[in-house]
């Protein structure tokens, strides 16, 4: 089930894709679990961790975070991590079937948008379904972005 965006409460933001909403059109959010080990919760918890080119995908009814990269914790002994390894996102299995079947029939993406601590200090990854966009897309975006910038400025200017 989607929740709406404003039901999300982030206490401490890790890792933040910027660049998703430029490079996709952005159809829903989803928040998913993320199962870590020790080591990367204490990497995550210090601040590290980059999303810029992960990706998530469905193999076997289940979903993985592809090329999220945790860096190695510093305090780290023979049991640390390998920082780009997949993980696993837990999801009810539900809610994985209908990405599976958007992404299948709709050629849509998973992608995450960020990765954050919510109020009962669980690791949790924002992912969205979107689709890809045009060169020629991203333009027509970033001018209708630009007049709805310009249109606030002109109103409260006025008003």
């Amino acid at each position: 089930m989607a929740r709406p965006q404003h039901d999300v409460v982030k206490v401490k933001t890790v890792a933040e894709n910027r660049r998703a909403r430029y490079e996709y059109a952005i159809d829903e959010t989803f928040e998913a679990g993320i199962a870590l080990t020790g080591t990367e919760v204490k990497s995550l918890r210090f601040g590290e961790g980059s999303i810029a080119e992960a990706y998530a995908e469905v193999k076997d009814d289940q979903l993985w975070l592809v090329n999220a990269n945790i860096p190695e914790f510093s305090h780290g002994n023979r049991f640390n991590h390998e920082p780009k390894r997949p993980r696993k996102l837990l999801m009810h299995e539900r809610e994985i079937g209908k990405l599976h079947s958007a992404i299948s029939r709709q050629g849509m993406t998973l992608i995450p948008l960020s990765v954050y601590f919510n109020a009962r200090g669980r690791a949790k990854v924002e992912l969205a379904l979107a689709k890809g966009r045009k060169l020629h897309d991203k333009r027509e975006h970033e001018k209708e972005k630009d007049w709805k910038r310009e249109q606030g400025r002109l109103l409260r200017d006025r008003g």
